[in-house]
């Protein structure tokens, strides 16, 4: 279901914060949802005096006026004031806002990663590594790409990001988000969803976990335009699940990390923030089972543009032109009649920096393996290596599915700079640059060519 058009869902936890989860489906719906029978106001939004001594608050993630607007009632046992105290200025060397141009770093040129190795005593704040930026987080423009590793969870700890929502893409291990709004569980073939200005914490319940996280400093996520494709296929709205109500009510001190204009700052409190009994809105963390996602493509001849594959989108207020998309290449049948059927040599404006989240891309048989990174800047030229372009120049063209494959792109209107972390201190493969040294020349002046 589409933002303009809502419709409303209601659920009932009788618990409070446990180790089970609980979801309710529906892409932009406007739910409700209450951990206690008769906390959530009916026909207002502010009454009062609230059931069982709760305030109400309003968060919102857009401003009043936008249409639709994106905001969410919540009732709680103490306002956010009192999860607010003196901030005191903090350091995350790893985790970079845009702008972020080092002198000392070249972003130009082709560049692909191994995966980043985990180490001991990290944590969903501590473990992010940021890869690249884009934009500017101070007029909420671009974005940036991380990798997180996370070997411990956070205890009494807590985190929101002012700057941007996550989109966080598990690769290995499995976390859990306890969040002011409910509980969402990630795994990998899954992604969440976490809006700005949300308070969460970050339980490791497998690991060592690593991901990959897309912080969009922009409009938010929504889903892609259709067109002729119509209503069905891509990604479907039932198939994102919003948390049902669940909240802690424990005194006990808690700190609050907070990122706010590209640096961080940390408060001291009494108890814990994630105190909602109930709450109504549109504005709330999401997850997406990866493998719900219905490809289209072509069944006759050619090989369309990656846009068929958007998830989700970040508008940019040009039309057309995406502040960031999400796509996917999952496992798809592939029929088209005498075409290259991977992707062409080309280069274009949006920069383009990949995942691997398991399995063999199909333009790069070799070396991009699970859990490494590519990143291809605007107006690069790219396209397969010489073994995936000899490999489909020259195959039987009947009905093959390209199996135990997943991978994503984070495409953005903007360059993508590259950290020092990035440049330095990541596995870089330096060859990487080198698979496609070894193309032929085929060209000899006859229409055969030198095939």
């Amino acid at each position: 279901m589409n933002k303009h058009s809502p419709s409303r869902e209601m659920n009932r936890a009788v618990s409070a914060v446990g180790t089970e989860t609980h979801y309710m489906p529906g892409w932009a719906n406007d739910f409700e949802t209450e951990a206690l029978p008769g906390a959530l106001p009916q026909g207002m939004n502010s009454p009062q005096k609230c059931e069982y001594g709760l305030y109400g608050e309003q968060l919102s993630g857009t401003a009043f006026t936008a249409n639709p607007p994106e905001r969410t009632w919540c009732y709680r046992i103490r306002p956010s004031v009192k999860h607010s105290a003196r901030y005191t200025k903090i350091d995350m060397p790893y985790w970079k806002s845009a702008p972020c141009v080092d002198p000392d770093v070249i972003s130009l040129g082709q560049y692909r990663w191994d995966p980043v190795p985990t180490t001991e005593g990290l944590n969903w704040i501590t473990g992010m590594r940021t890869m690249t930026t884009a934009g500017d987080v101070n007029t909420q423009v671009g974005m940036a790409s991380h990798v997180y590793l996370v070997t411990e969870s956070m205890v009494d700890d807590y985190f929101f990001s002012a700057d941007s929502e996550l989109l966080v893409v598990p690769q290995e291990g499995k976390l859990r988000f306890y969040t002011e709004l409910g509980i969402i569980d990630l795994a990998p073939q899954e992604i969440g969803i976490i809006p700005r200005g949300l308070v969460y914490r970050v339980e490791l319940l497998e690991g060592p976990a690593r991901g990959f996280v897309c912080e969009n400093y922009g409009q938010t996520f929504e889903l892609p335009g259709r067109g002729p494709i119509g209503a069905n296929c891509m990604a479907n709205p039932r198939d994102f699940k919003a948390p049902v109500a669940a909240y802690e009510d424990r005194e006990v001190p808690s700190t609050i990390t907070i990122k706010w204009c590209g640096q961080f700052h940390k408060t001291e409190i009494g108890q814990s923030p994630l105190d909602v009994v109930a709450w109504h809105g549109n504005y709330a963390p999401y997850k997406y089972d990866l493998t719900t996602y219905c490809p289209v493509g072509a069944i006759l001849f050619d090989h369309p543009d990656p846009s068929i594959f958007t998830v989700l989108t970040a508008p940019s207020g040009q039309p057309g032109t995406a502040n960031i998309d999400f796509v996917l290449f999952r496992e798809r049948w592939m029929v088209a009649e005498n075409t290259f059927r991977p992707p062409w040599y080309h280069k274009n404006i949006m920069s383009e920096l990949m995942g691997n989240i398991y399995g063999q891309y199909d333009a790069k048989p070799q070396g991009f393996v699970p859990g490494g990174v590519s990143l291809h800047n605007m107006m690069l030229p790219h396209g397969p290596d010489r073994d995936a372009f000899e490999g489909a120049s020259n195959s039987n063209l009947g009905p093959e599915k390209l199996d135990n494959t997943m991978s994503f792109m984070f495409e953005t209107r903007f360059p993508q700079h590259l950290t020092a972390f990035a440049a330095n201190e990541a596995p870089l493969q330096d060859d990487y640059i080198d698979c496609w040294d070894s193309l032929e020349k085929k060209f000899n002046g006859t229409p055969e060519g030198d095939w």
